[in-house]
């Protein structure tokens, strides 16, 4: 085929997709190019706007490195992420709510003793994180995994900071009862990198770069799908209009006061502490639930 014009390219180039390796890749590329030459089709870009869009995809892929994913953070700002996220995780109606992992996450986060303090004090006011980890079933799931990373309370990761510096940002394992509690500090809400091309593009689109305040939280159990989420402060700003739509009612706290004493977790309290607190419910993994 040829003469190639703006009706016809279409089936042309799904036509050169039969002999694509799988049925999935067959799938996936003939749906991504008819969505993208309608799209072209739709908004008819001069060259000038063609150029502009590669160019921010070729600035995309230059802002990557070690510690910021900008592909993701241009995920994340279209909503993409929370799409893949919500498609993946149809769970059942007592397990805890998934959100987007975020660019920040590090794998092999130091782990720590249950009682630890993952912060310096110098990163802002103390704040106690506790909780438990059970499955849908109502077990306690002992010896759980729980990733748990946050800002400080200048709305900065560890790994903006220093790389070689863990702050932040901890793995602890539940006791024989499921619980859990480390020592934080409270999170302030911040911005996403924005001295990029998705700051570029969230500033044409007129939008702030801003998330509200918040902690993540990986939580694994075997047998258990693993739990990805975060949990929003009751009083911060921007949860209604969170830059990469993560927020969902049931994943928002108001911070407690924990009196000197033993919490119902079992933290020891030396003096009066802001507290976030939550019993995370994992859903039995696939394999284990269709046995």
């Amino acid at each position: 085929m040829r003469n190639f014009n703006e009706t016809n390219i279409i089936t042309a180039v799904i036509g050169r997709l039969e002999n694509c390796r799988t049925p999935r890749a067959k799938v996936i590329s003939t749906a991504l190019v008819r969505h993208l030459h309608d799209f072209v089709r739709e908004v008819e870009p001069t060259q000038a706007e063609w150029e502009q869009a590669i160019d921010f995809l070729t600035g995309t892929g230059h802002m990557c490195n070690a510690t910021r994913q900008e592909f993701i953070l241009l995920s994340d700002a279209l909503g993409v992420s929370m799409l893949v996220d919500a498609i993946n995780h149809r769970l059942p109606g007592t397990a805890t709510e998934t959100t987007v992992l975020g660019p920040f996450y590090v794998q092999h986060a130091p782990e720590v003793a249950i009682g630890s303090r993952i912060c310096d004090l110098a990163e802002g006011p103390s704040m106690l994180v506790e909780g438990s980890v059970r499955s849908v079933s109502g077990k306690a799931l002992a010896n759980a995994s729980v990733d748990i990373w946050h800002a400080d309370a200048a709305g900065f990761y560890d790994v903006q900071k220093d790389e070689a510096k863990p702050s932040g940002r901890a793995r602890v394992r539940t006791d024989a009862d499921g619980r859990f509690w480390v020592y934080g500090v409270v999170p302030a809400a911040y911005p996403i990198p924005n001295n990029g091309p998705v700051g570029q593009m969230l500033e044409a689109q007129g939008r702030h770069p801003f998330r509200p305040a918040h902690v993540h939280f990986m939580v694994a159990a075997p047998s258990h799908e693993t739990l990805v989420t975060h949990l929003f402060l009751a009083d911060s700003d921007y949860l209604d209009s969170d830059v990469v739509f993560g927020v969902k009612d049931t994943l928002i706290e108001a911070l407690d006061v924990a009196q000197p004493g033993i919490t119902p977790y079992g933290a020891v309290v030396e003096d009066a502490v802001p507290v976030l607190r939550r019993d995370f419910v994992l859903a039995e993994s696939l394999t284990q639930t269709s046995r």
